[in-house]
């Protein structure tokens, strides 16, 4: 099958979910069949990624979206229907870049990842289309809604409900859906969204596998440090839990490891010796393997936290919340502790600091949840099966 995969980043290096979710099922999906890899990009690629995409791909297309058009279009945004994200990715130069793919390529199907890439390919009615929904945006923005600052809350609200009328059309429009968990799909407005197949992400346990390292740090959360809800669980993990925590062990420290650290997040280590950012690290298990428990208190957000996955896999004992392990199943007590409070955040933590023989129970059930339940191959197999069962007639140019 020809395969057109229309994506919103470059799905390389590894630094955020979405990319990390389209490398691994392209990866997998490209060695089955003929796959056109279309990738928007508003920063120039380093040329090694591309390289290396290209050798995993028949065909790759990276379109260019300088920073001063996009802003242009966000200010055009204001008068249209189309949500924030949507117009954010929509450029006239990318869509007739794709156009001239899909008459040359003639591709038998395209696969959407978010709705950032649907209005490329919407109005392409004899083209079979399935979308990627990851998560549900709209219900994401939501909840940042409520933690906004109150003049850009009518901008929140606005952006909310154009993603709930932009996700429902995607559904009438594309012939199949799937989307990263049974929690994001029971969030989706759409009548219909029970048609929503749940296709999770996977972890990959060839890379993040268990290894010795100096445990230099008691706590550690990791993540894309620009994502307003990693933001939010940093801050709320060292202003409320933190203090709970350092009543009985004063000196506990906090390692905050991910790409792209705001001035808030930064600031945290220059008020507080006991707690490092790290950035951009080359090797993530360097961090995985630096602490001993893993703290991600997620209050807002929406999909799965392939953090908490890798950290299992690498044998970590991990706390989180209720919100994060809906979506990944994980069984209280067992391969997790969740927290709703403060209080019981603190209580978790302190328990496991001073306990090895509990972190070790945890981590071994962790450790053997995650393997026995995420898998890239499956998922792949699964997007496989719904993407080759409708594939139609070849668009004419």
């Amino acid at each position: 099958m020809k395969l057109l995969v229309v994506l919103s980043r470059v799905p390389y290096p590894l630094e955020k979910g979405d990319k990390l979710r389209a490398y691994h099922l392209v990866t997998r999906l490209a060695k089955r069949h003929e796959v056109y890899l279309f990738c928007l990009s508003d920063q120039r690629s380093d040329p090694e990624a591309i390289a290396h995409l290209r050798s995993l791909c028949a065909h790759l297309a990276v379109v260019h979206i300088p920073r001063w058009r996009i802003l242009l279009r966000m200010l055009a945004a204001v008068f249209s229907r189309l949500p924030f994200q949507v117009t954010y990715f929509h450029h006239r130069r990318a869509q007739q870049a794709i156009d001239r793919v899909i008459a040359e390529f003639r591709p038998d199907h395209v696969l959407c990842q978010l709705v950032r890439t649907t209005e490329y390919v919407r109005h392409n009615y004899a083209l079979p289309k399935t979308l990627d929904y990851m998560d549900t945006l709209s219900k994401g923005m939501e909840r940042r809604t409520e933690n906004t600052p109150f003049y850009l809350r009518p901008l929140f609200r606005a952006e909310t409900r154009r993603l709930i009328r932009y996700e429902n059309l995607m559904l009438d429009l594309f012939d199949h859906h799937v989307i990263i968990s049974a929690q994001d799909r029971d969030l989706l407005y759409h009548p219909r969204r029970d048609e929503v197949a749940v296709i999770p992400n996977g972890v990959d346990t060839d890379f993040f596998t268990p290894r010795p390292g100096t445990k230099r740090f008691d706590l550690l959360f990791t993540g894309n440090m620009n994502y307003p809800p990693n933001i939010d669980s940093v801050l709320y993990l060292v202003h409320k839990v933190l203090p709970l925590v350092r009543k009985e062990r004063p000196s506990t420290s906090l390692l905050i490891s991910g790409v792209d650290p705001g001035q808030r997040v930064r600031d945290l280590a220059l008020r507080d010796p006991a707690i490092q950012v790290s950035g951009w690290v080359k090797d993530i298990r360097d961090s995985y393997a630096s602490a001993h428990v893993f703290a991600a208190p997620m209050q807002i957000g929406t999909g799965l936290q392939n953090k908490l996955l890798e950290a299992m896999a690498m044998r970590m004992p991990c706390v989180t919340s209720a919100l994060a392990n809906n979506a990944v199943g994980a069984v209280p007590g067992h391969s997790v502790l969740i927290g709703r409070t403060p209080e019981e955040y603190a209580a978790h933590i302190l328990r496991l600091l001073s306990d090895a023989t509990e972190r070790e129970r945890l981590a071994e059930g962790g450790y053997r949840f995650v393997r026995g339940a995420f898998d890239w191959s499956r998922a792949a197999e699964r997007m496989d099966a719904l993407i080759s069962s409708s594939t139609g007639p070849t668009p004419t140019a």
